[in-house]
């Protein structure tokens, strides 16, 4: 069950240079620049999604959508079916992001779009306006490609944002009568519908409505969403029942079963298949579910997804899903890095999932991925002017290939205004806005530090953290806490793998032993005033690859702290491919304040091989002659910032 506390997290600051510039660029350059797009008065060029799904728009028409189902405006609706999500995530930025940045034009603009969002909503509770507009006939009869649970699901995360920051009870009761809607028109009785969302994600958003509401029907709806999947042919016979050839998005009827994670019981499968996303999402509504309710076969099934997922279908950058058919994982291993996927969103959701896993166990390796997620696999979906966005995040880009070759022109070399599928921006948006619910995890009344996001945070049980340092390009961690009250109380801090050999904590100037548990330290604090140092491992490392992944073999990837490096074409003078990395292992290290908003780059040592007069497409092979030379990496978060160069996270390695 839910783990009862009195302890609480009750007031964050983010004092972080890296992530205040970062969420400064969501209030100032994001959420406007994004508001433009969805009411179709920003001049923009909209990119086909990168799937392959030509389809697309020249406008947005989120926002428009909303207008028509109110009935403000006359027209047709344009976009996906789940068109509607891009509001809803914006909403939820722009809800987090009034906490920490109070702003009240955006006030009165996410005040009068809760307003125009309940004049949409029909008198029960549902809200989708493509079936609204185009197909009130076909309200939740054909689930497996309509997105609807999926769509109403972001609204209700927006809501409960919102309403914990503003308290707009209207926002929370358009929430409330959309679950009501679930619960009237889902269940076992004889006019209720027995199956579930092709797309899960109402998990996890009526678990946060839970949450707040204390109302249970809202969780055992959750459960049954959850325990439905994948027990019989239920997509199949809605749409023998709708009309086998009336598709709602183009090429998802031949997807099989176990894209959707339906193909068995969420408790008997045992590896991770299908849309990525949708996977993890999925996890993380069964995390959330787990916890509340303590059913611990749910919480099994999260380790069992969990372990293959890290263990072998993972990135180095925390990138998942490595194909573009589908945006889904393949086999184990299978990690190519040129025609890979790694949608911005997998990563995000791949941190809700790290997120919900820590609160149901304190492990450092949860902690260790939502690092590698932040710092990497997410940030890289966004520009640092904050308005250009990867749907794709590669390991490897060559902008000729991706031209010419219709295998692999999903990857982009630039980052794109918008998408047709736009569900990446407004993704990446929310969950920057929010990274002060990502440092501390409170367990049993323990306060597990974990992430290192410098910040001032107060606790309910008399705590006061203030967490200094210059992270992620310096190691030192700096803590002052302050136990305000009479009983000593546990702190949890984090040692990352990355560092477990040569990390050094100091408390009040004594240096001490670290014992880990799990990857955490754990300090007793005693009243009053206790200063912590912990001092990481910031030498650059060099990492290979399972012996299985043949796409890395006889590669390194390069990392600094918790940042994965890459090599780019404009920093050098031959294509990024010619190089290899010597074996002497000597770097330089340098923050360079001018360069992409400020980061530190590392000069290797590396050769190349001499050219050869013979031209021919084949030869005879002969030793090649190797030039010494130096090679210059950047950050992969800020790769394809400038001009469109081709790009390698993977170097060959002498």
């Amino acid at each position: 069950m839910l783990t009862k506390t009195n302890n609480k997290l009750e007031k964050i600051e983010i004092t972080s240079t890296f992530w205040k510039k970062y969420r400064e660029l969501i209030v100032k350059e994001v959420l406007p620049y994004q508001w433009e797009v969805m009411n179709d008065s920003a001049d923009i060029s909209i990119t086909h999604e990168p799937g392959g799904n030509d389809a697309h728009q020249e406008h947005s028409h989120a926002i428009q959508n909303l207008e028509i189902a109110a009935g403000l405006k006359k027209g047709k609706h344009n976009g996906y079916t789940f068109q509607d999500t891009d509001v809803y995530k914006w909403l939820e930025a722009a809800a987090y992001s009034l906490k920490y940045h109070p702003d009240n034009e955006l006030r009165k603009i996410t005040d009068s779009l809760i307003d125009l969002i309940a004049d949409a909503q029909e008198e029960d509770g549902y809200l989708v306006t493509y079936f609204q507009i185009e197909a009130p006939d076909r309200k939740f009869a054909r689930l497996k490609q309509s997105h609807e649970l999926y769509t109403m699901g972001h609204y209700i995360e927006a809501a409960v944002a919102y309403y914990e920051v503003t308290q707009n009870h209207k926002a929370l009761d358009i929430a409330t009568r959309m679950a009501d809607c679930m619960a009237i028109n889902f269940g076992y009785g004889d006019q209720q519908i027995p199956g579930y969302d092709g797309h899960p994600e109402i998990e996890l958003a009526l678990a946060r409505l839970y949450e707040l509401t204390q109302n249970h029907k809202y969780l055992e709806l959750a459960e049954f969403y959850i325990n439905e999947r994948g027990q019989d042919n239920f997509f199949d016979r809605q749409i023998s029942e709708d009309g086998f050839t009336r598709d709602l998005i183009d090429g998802m009827r031949n997807f099989p079963l176990t894209y959707y994670q339906a193909a068995e019981p969420i408790r008997e499968q045992e590896t991770a298949e299908g849309h990525a996303v949708r996977v993890v999402y999925l996890c993380t509504g069964m995390a959330y579910v787990a916890r509340l309710t303590g059913d611990r076969s749910l919480l099994e099934s999260c380790q069992r997804l969990w372990k293959n997922i890290v263990e072998q279908k993972m990135y180095i950058t925390g990138g998942i899903g490595s194909t573009n058919i589908g945006e889904s994982f393949t086999g184990n291993y299978d990690l190519p890095n040129d025609t890979m996927y790694g949608e911005t969103c997998a990563s995000v959701g791949m941190a809700f999932f790290a997120k919900e896993m820590l609160n149901l166990e304190a492990k450092g390796e949860y902690a260790d991925v939502l690092e590698k997620q932040l710092f990497n696999g997410i940030i890289s979906g966004i520009s640092l002017d904050g308005t250009h966005f990867f749907y794709v995040n590669p390991l490897q880009a060559d902008k000729e290939t991706s031209k010419n070759n219709p295998s692999r022109n999903h990857v982009l070399n630039q980052r794109a205004e918008w998408f047709g599928c736009a569900c990446c921006p407004s993704n990446v948006a929310r969950l920057i806005a929010s990274v002060d619910k990502y440092i501390y995890t409170i367990k049993d009344d323990v306060i597990l530090s974990h992430q290192f996001i410098s910040n001032k945070a107060k606790f309910s049980n008399g705590i006061e953290v203030c967490q200094e340092s210059n992270y992620p390009w310096e190691g030192t961690i700096s803590y002052t806490i302050n136990n305000t009250s009479t009983l000593d109380k546990l702190i949890g801090i984090r040692i990352p793998k990355w560092s477990q050999k040569n990390g050094k904590l100091i408390i009040n100037g004594e240096t001490k032993e670290l014992i880990l548990e799990d990857g955490f330290v754990y300090l007793s604090i005693s009243q009053g005033i206790t200063n912590i140092q912990l001092v990481l491992d910031m030498a650059v490392k060099k990492y290979q690859a399972n012996e299985n992944v043949s796409y890395d073999f006889g590669k390194v990837a390069v990392q600094r702290g918790p940042i994965v490096y890459c090599v780019e074409k404009i920093d050098q003078d031959l294509d990024v491919w010619k190089y290899t990395l010597t074996n002497d292992n000597e770097y330089q290290f340098t923050f360079d304040p001018q360069l992409l908003g400020g980061l530190v780059t590392i000069q290797a040592n590396a050769k190349f091989p001499e050219e050869q007069e013979n031209k021919s497409l084949y030869r005879e092979y002969s030793a090649p002659t190797f030039i010494k030379t130096k090679i210059k990496l950047i950050p992969y978060y800020a790769w394809a910032n400038r001009e469109s160069e081709n790009m390698e996270v993977w170097i060959n390695q002498e």
